[in-house]
């Protein structure tokens, strides 16, 4: 199954006609989930006796990356509910099941989103300022604030974490579950007015001790690095996914490059097209070879992820390389883009306009660029010395 017959060009196309008014408007792409429900893509990740698609990472890649060439923050939104479907589909192929309810209500329906992200939190996965307090049936409630919770508007269900600072003897440890959009003690703010990425509407969640039944708790954790295989999906599916809708960004951008040159008249070379300037065909002749560079790179990350194969610790690394290059290309291309099309994409209105300010948001994802470097350096040379 290939991307252009789950998401077919029609589709693309009214998806692409939407965008600028989700921009402009500050609103939700709800006529654009819809359709992607419609066309069960939601349910890529889920087994097709289940209903779903039954695709890996790498084909899910794929379709983000086309995705995101119509619709940037659409695509940004949809990947949260692709990340957890993603992780339980990847845990599963590995023999872990403890997310394997994720696919089965996905396959009924349910909207998933990402409730971790914690302004201030360096630590991201390893460390938790939301507290989780533990109950005596073996729930939790959970105290916090879940910032670029993306998919506000729509989500059914969020999967949040929190640390139980007492536990452990007092060295803490980290607790994994989802909550229900009916749930109490949860509150979405209005909070997202934002230069790009808008439609994504990824407002700030207050957790007002909302609380998880035991049976909706799937991961406990020391705080701290560690390998446990929960870590390894979410780092998998997160980084390649986000890396894939940036790659989207930076086709994008391309294509309108190749348009602009095609189109553009120069009076210096006797009006002929600005693909006759030896300057222009360079930075495209560039461009397209940055191109096929990060594409490879992100079919060949995500492959090996679906192969099981042995990176060791040598896939941290990869993920977070794979996430800034795709994020810094797309930045690269769009950049290209508007020097090459000229003036007009200055104005507001303009796609490439649009595409500059959302490619921006690719900087603040995780894993940062200090972060990354930081990774990668450590697995190369060890950790700094105290």
């Amino acid at each position: 199954m290939i991307a252009e017959e789950i998401l077919p060009d029609e589709l693309l196309d009214r998806i692409r006609s939407r965008a600028a008014d989700y921009d402009r408007n500050n609103s939700f792409f709800h006529e654009d989930l819809q359709e992607l429900a419609a066309a069960g893509y939601l349910k890529v990740f889920v087994p097709e006796p289940d209903g779903g698609l039954g695709l890996g990472l790498e084909a899910a890649a794929a379709l983000q990356r086309r995705l995101a060439t119509a619709g940037p923050a659409t695509a940004l939104a949809v990947n949260m509910h692709l990340v957890w479907t993603g992780v339980a589909h990847v845990l599963a192929a590995r023999g872990d099941h403890s997310l394997d309810f994720v696919l089965q209500e996905a396959a009924k329906g349910e909207i998933f989103a990402f409730g971790i992200s914690e302004a201030g939190n360096d630590s991201m996965l390893f460390d938790s300022e939301t507290t989780a307090e533990p109950r005596d049936d073996g729930a939790y409630s959970f105290t916090g604030r879940k910032i670029f919770t993306s998919m506000s508007p729509a989500w059914t269900r969020l999967g949040i974490f929190g640390k139980d600072r007492d536990a452990r003897e007092g060295s803490g440890e980290l607790v994994f579950g989802f909550i229900e959009r009916d749930t109490p003690g949860h509150e979405t703010l209005s909070d997202w007015d934002t230069v790009g990425m808008r439609a994504s509407q990824s407002n700030t969640t207050l957790l007002h001790g909302a609380v998880v039944p035991p049976e909706r708790i799937f991961r406990k954790l020391p705080v701290g690095p560690h390998q446990d295989p929960l870590i390894f999906a979410i780092f998998a599916c997160f980084e390649t996914l986000l890396a894939a809708v940036y790659t989207g960004i930076g086709e994008r951008a391309f294509t309108l490059a190749v348009e602009a040159a095609l189109r553009r008249t120069s009076a210096k070379y006797g009006g002929r097209s600005f693909a006759q300037d030896p300057d222009i065909r360079w930075k495209i002749a560039d461009a397209a070879m940055a191109m096929d560079a990060i594409e490879t790179h992100l079919s060949s990350v995500a492959r090996d992820v679906d192969a099981q194969a042995d990176h060791g610790a040598q896939w941290f690394p990869k993920f977070v390389g794979l996430k800034v290059r795709a994020t810094e290309n797309a930045r690269t291309m769009v950049d290209l883009a508007i020097r090459v099309s000229g003036g007009s994409s200055y104005f507001r209105g303009s796609e490439l306009e649009r595409l500059y300010r959302d490619v921006l948001a690719g900087i603040f994802h995780p894993s940062n660029d200090e972060s990354a470097h930081t990774t990668v350096a450590n697995a190369w040379l060890g950790p700094l010395e105290s």
